[in-house]
């Protein structure tokens, strides 16, 4: 079963609750998604450390309810 965009931002928020998070839907079938996500808990972290903190607030979801996530992060502007 496809996962709504605003429960994939929903389990982000939970995880990340400063963060600015924008969902696409790429292919309007509910399963393949881009994902922004701009947290300042990101500061200082290597890319796939930040990614690995968006996969552990989805909570095991990608690969079954979540197909495929584009995923993008970053910390804000200023913040080291």
């Amino acid at each position: 079963m496809p996962m709504a965009a605003a429960d994939i931002e929903a389990l982000i928020r939970a995880a990340l609750p400063d963060a600015t998070i924008e969902i696409r839907d790429l292919r309007g079938d509910g399963d393949h998604y881009a994902a922004s996500v701009v947290s300042a808990a990101f500061a200082g972290m290597p890319k796939v450390r930040q990614h690995q903190m968006v996969y552990k607030a989805l909570g095991g979801r990608m690969g079954g309810e979540l197909h495929a996530l584009q995923l993008t992060t970053a910390a804000p502007q200023g913040v080291k």
